[in-house]
């Protein structure tokens, strides 16, 4: 488990969290972007695929002890991700999706994506930039991620959405 900034904790996805994971993937609001409504045992086999390799962290994200959201980190140069922008050699990624639809719409997904930021930038000294690719109509995740520091830098044409392309540095400035 690692403890972040306001109260977050983030900790490794594993097999006994496919019931949730697969559960808040199959809401609408989360559904609509992530296109991941997947069953039980599909999630098990892609927690254990992620865990396994060395392009992506699944993560649950919890808050005052009580989980609330999914979160992917990963490495931008083992992600497909890095043919479409002039990624840094230690860049980080992320996929954050808030499960709870009780916690939408509350500032709560801004406040994690900058503390997960804040982490990763701490944790590792090479790497200079977080980035994040939300689909361009996802207006809320967009907001978010510049309500955590992220700026915008162009949209990218991947190959299931057109994605703002939102960086944050060391300095919060692009």
């Amino acid at each position: 488990m690692l403890h972040l900034d306001n109260g977050f904790d983030l900790r490794p996805a594993g097999s006994s969290d496919a019931a949730r994971i697969a559960l808040w993937m199959a809401q609408p609001h989360i559904q609509q972007w992530w296109h991941q409504a997947w069953s039980v045992e599909r999630w098990a086999q892609e927690l254990e695929r992620q865990s396994s390799g060395e392009h992506s962290v699944p993560c649950v994200a919890a808050v005052d002890t009580e989980d609330f959201g999914y979160v992917e980190l990963y490495r931008v140069r083992h992600d497909r991700l890095a043919e479409y922008y002039s990624s840094g050699e230690n860049d980080w990624g992320m996929h954050l999706a808030i499960g709870d639809i009780n916690r939408v719409g509350r500032g709560l997904g801004r406040g994690l994506i900058r503390a997960v930021a804040d982490a990763l930038l701490r944790a590792d000294p090479a790497c200079e930039r977080v980035v994040a690719e939300p689909d361009v109509q996802n207006t809320p995740s967009v907001r978010a991620f510049a309500a955590a520091g992220f700026v915008q830098h162009g949209e990218l044409q991947l190959p299931d959405k057109t994605a703002v392309l939102m960086v944050r540095t060391r300095t919060l400035e692009a």
